[in-house]
Order: structure tokens, then sequence, then C-alpha cells
């Protein structure tokens, strides 16, 4: 399916009719904020959303932990990405709306080295277990796949032969541009951060033994401004015609 017989698709869907047939002259400015474990299927999503409904949307990303908090302390958008575990809690505090709460896309966590390194075994946990002790240097992220990658050390007893090789995340800095540059010999992020970057050689997913897979939801703001167009963005996100792009970039549809 190309991009422009998605849109086409998507304008049947009655969310998104509804939208069309108020008219472009309703058009709406939708802001959204979030951690950008989604930012590569929705990135390639919102343009049909706005080319579809007028609306225009605009995006901030950072930090799992540093979204979260802003929000918590009463930073308002109309819109909230981010892992399940914070958009629930967000829910709790009465932040967002827990009716418009949805699942965008799940991810796995992946494995890459700089491009042209000697390649490491990735099809097991051993080969992982190996890879970490004889690496120099090692890098993850602050958020869910960096906190899945520090309870899978401490669960093999790795803490103090580790601890000297981890390289701390820069804010902002995917892990892949960190190996990619040589500030580190192995990176672990989700998949879909990990595909785009230039200058690395994926190697796969983590096994399936120590796999950890994310659930990316979003919600609408409690004190959103744009409610209607925030609600048809949370619909168009999630719709199944977003499903193959949300697979292309190595995620699945929530």
């Amino acid at each position: 399916m190309t991009m422009g017989t998605s849109i086409a698709a998507w304008a049947k869907l009655g969310a998104v009719g509804i939208i069309m047939a108020a008219g472009i002259a309703n058009a709406a400015e939708i802001k959204v904020i979030g951690s950008p474990g989604t930012r590569a299927p929705y990135t390639l999503l919102v343009p049909g959303f706005e080319r579809a409904t007028g609306h225009k949307v605009t995006t901030t990303w950072g930090g799992v932990n540093a979204i979260a908090r802003r929000v918590a302390d009463g930073e308002i958008a109309d819109v909230v990405m981010l892992p399940a575990p914070q958009i629930d809690d967000l829910i709790k505090r009465g932040k967002l709306v827990a009716e418009t709460r949805v699942n965008v896309a799940t991810s796995g966590v992946g494995v890459a080295i700089r491009a042209g390194a000697t390649k490491i075994d990735v099809s097991s946990s051993e080969g992982i277990r190996k890879a970490l002790l004889a690496a120099k240097t090692i890098a993850y992220s602050a958020g869910p796949s960096g906190v899945h990658m520090e309870r899978l050390i401490a669960r093999w007893g790795l803490i103090d032969q580790l601890k000297a090789k981890i390289v701390p995340p820069i804010p902002d800095v995917p892990i892949g541009e960190m190996v990619a540059r040589g500030d580190a010999e192995i990176g672990f992020q989700q998949v879909s951060e990990l595909l785009p970057v230039k200058g690395i050689d994926y190697l796969g997913p983590l096994p399936a033994d120590i796999q950890e897979i994310t659930v990316f939801s979003a919600a609408m703001h409690r004190a959103a401004g744009q409610t209607d167009a925030a609600r048809a963005l949370l619909k168009f996100l999630t719709a199944p015609e977003a499903a193959p792009i949300i697979r292309k970039t190595g995620m699945e549809p929530g």
C-alpha cells in the first residue's frame, strides 16, 4: 500500500471522514509531546493525517522520564505519547483522559554495532552475554530498553564486571548514533530507533528468552485545547490502515 492509497483509505474511516466533512475550514493546530519510541512510524503517518484533515501537528520529543515529569509538573499538550506505564501513571494523576487512551505500537529491544565491525552472535542469550563481556564499551538508553538491559545485566550477575564499560546515554542522541561515531562498540535500543540510523549494522532483536516488549501508548491531555482534532489523531494512528507503515519501521501495531 502506497502512502497515497493509504490516505485515500484512511479518509474512508468514520473518524477521519467526520473531520473531513467538517471541512478543512475548521483546521486546528494539535500539540503533541512524547518520547521517541514511536517517532519512526509516527513521522510517516502524520503527514497523511494533515493532508486528510487540514490539521497541523506540532511535535516535541524528549526522553521518557523527562516528558513524563514535564506533564506531571503541569505542561499541557493536546496529545501525550509515552510507554504505557508512564501514560497510565499520568492518567492516575489526573493529567490525561482515560477514555482516550490507545496503544499505538509495540517494540522489542535491538542490537547494533558500528558498520563494518566484527559481527557478534545475537541468536542466543549466551551470545549476548559473551558479547557484553568482550566489549570495551556498551551503550543503552535511559528509556525502557535501557532499564531492561540494566535488569538483565543484574540478573546475570555482571554489574561489577561491566559498570566501567557502560557509556552514559546523551540526551536526545539515539544510541545508534553513539555506536556509529564510535562512542560505544555495542548498543541496545528499541528496534524502531536503531533501523533509521546510518553508520551501524543492525544485528537483530534480542533473543526471545531475554527480550522485552514495550507498549507505546497515547492519550489526550485533560486540558487539551483541540479535543476533537486530538481524538481524530489518536484514531488515525491506530486505524487498521496504519498497521503496514508501523510494521515497516520494525514495530507492531498496538
